[in-house]
């Protein structure tokens, strides 16, 4: 195991999201690292249920870095999910139940970025 405390964000390839939702998650659950698993659309792919390429990844962050906080995230502008801001809404909420159905022993929440590139919760 690896020092410091660890979170785990799923998050899009898009550039501009990386430091608005790193620095948030670091702050609000007073993290040392965040590691990320970035796809095109995160929240699109995990809410459909296609989450065999992630969970390898999940499963490093947790059992090898120890995070204890899975982060799965939208965001305004999205060109690898271009849908609107309450279809993201859905989707991350559906994210974090399909997550959860993995039964990892970690918390997990959503988050929207918007379009000023603040963080806004997302509850289930």
């Amino acid at each position: 195991m690896v020092e410091g405390k660890f979170g785990t964000l799923i998050n899009c390839i898009d550039g501009r999201t990386q430091l608005p939702a790193i620095s948030w998650i670091k702050e609000k659950y007073s993290l040392d690292y965040v590691d990320n698993i970035t796809e095109p659309g995160p929240d699109k792919l995990v809410s459909e249920g296609k989450i065999e390429l992630l969970k390898p990844k999940i499963d490093i962050s947790i059992k090898l870095h120890g995070s204890n906080l899975v982060v799965v995230s939208g965001h305004h502008g999205c060109a690898g999910n271009p849908i609107s801001k309450e279809e993201h809404l859905s989707q991350i909420r559906k994210s974090i139940d399909v997550i959860k159905s993995l039964k990892m022993p970690v918390e997990v929440i959503g988050i929207w970025i918007n379009e000023e590139w603040e963080i806004e919760p997302v509850t289930e």
